[in-house]
């Protein structure tokens, strides 16, 4: 499936996407009631709850809850908003679902969810805000995944436009997910991309990093899987 037609899917709410046989359809991945379909990796049982319909996390400690399977070509829609100025989190795609050698965090594709104020809050060495680009759903490859970026801040890729709202607000990221390429758009707008991931196929990881996050409509849209290797498969 073409990545134009994929995003044709993308712009059309989920209620409004046919339901023909045959068709990609979206599923959900967080029922609002219960954890269920998700595992807690490397955190703790207070850092993960629901409330009035929200995945609530903590923060605390550092670690990551994994999807119960994993996952290759894919639509991913989530919402998302920092409680605190300065926040840290983030999700996974094709992760390996377990931390990397003396990492609370694992390998794969980072899609970075930062609050507005982190650049002011971890200034450079010499005291001046740090970089703009973290806080634009920066993708990058974390701990041993590479890749290629569309708009590189080094190895990593940054928005071509900022978007992200501020602690409070939600936010909208759609993830699109096909053959080692991801696009991402924010709160309605693709702005990002990388290309020629090293891993395909892996787990989905929600980011606990030191601040309070909310979650909510975490929906995901399964399409036909390509010819990933075993090499680009996370183990499971």
């Amino acid at each position: 499936m073409k990545l134009g037609l994929i995003a044709a899917f993308v712009t059309m709410s989920v209620l409004e996407l046919p339901a023909e046989d045959g068709l990609p359809k979206w599923r959900s991945l967080f029922n609002g009631r219960n954890l269920d379909g998700w595992v807690d990796v490397n955190t703790s049982p207070e850092t993960w709850s629901v409330r009035d319909g929200m995945l609530i996390c903590s923060g605390r400690p550092i670690g990551v809850m994994r999807s119960d399977r994993q996952y290759e070509n894919f639509v991913l829609r989530i919402e998302w908003r920092h409680m605190e100025p300065g926040g840290n989190s983030g999700i996974f795609v094709w992760s390996e679902g377990k931390p990397a050698p003396e990492r609370p965090l694992p390998k794969g594709m980072e899609v970075q969810m930062l609050e507005l104020d982190w650049i002011n809050r971890n200034p450079k060495k010499d005291g001046t805000p740090n970089h703009p680009g973290y806080i634009s759903g920066e993708l990058f490859g974390a701990n041993g995944l590479t890749c290629i970026p569309d708009n590189p801040r080094g190895s990593r890729s940054m928005a071509t436009e900022f978007r992200c709202k501020p602690h409070g607000e939600w936010n909208t990221y759609e993830v699109v997910c096909v053959d080692g390429t991801v696009k991402l758009a924010i709160n309605g707008k693709f702005v990002n991309g990388v290309r020629d991931s090293s891993v395909k196929k892996g787990y989905l990881c929600l980011e606990s990093e030191g601040s309070e996050i909310h979650f909510r409509n975490i929906w995901i849209m399964e399409l036909p899987p390509g010819m990933v290797t075993a090499a680009e498969t996370a183990p499971e």
